[in-house]
């Protein structure tokens, strides 16, 4: 069965930092953009941060610059959200996701359109003093 498999999510006090990891499981993560989403209750899905197949080119909402940083590791098929200096506001159920199979997508309008083909399941952050 092929999955996108999250973890690294928890409990972390304000100024914190956790690093989430997404694992391509069946399949090869090698030839996706990839991206990090994130839901909290009573709000729409939106997009964290998006990444390139290759890694060269990154998308980042403007609540998250600076803060956080994606990454991957296409030998270990294997993408990272590296959460830096976490805030309350950052508390929410945390999604990645493979791009649509679209011509021309980038991780930019794949964030900002939410330009998805797959979802994993989703691992929690909450971020509380």
């Amino acid at each position: 069965q092929l999955q996108l498999v999250e973890s690294g999510g928890g409990l972390v006090q304000p100024g914190g930092s956790l690093r989430l990891s997404c694992v391509g499981s069946g399949f090869t993560l090698d030839y996706y953009i990839i991206g990090w989403f994130r839901q909290a209750p009573g709000k729409e899905r939106e997009g964290v941060s998006c990444i390139s197949s290759s890694g060269g080119s990154t998308n980042y909402a403007d609540s998250v610059k600076g803060r956080f940083t994606i990454s991957r590791d296409n030998a270990k098929n294997t993408v990272y959200l590296q959460m830096n200096s976490l805030k309350p506001e950052d508390t929410a159920v945390y999604y990645c996701a493979t791009g649509s199979p679209i011509r021309d997508l980038t991780p930019q309008t794949m964030c900002r359109h939410r330009l998805v083909s797959k979802w994993g399941q989703g691992t929690q952050v909450t971020v509380s003093s």
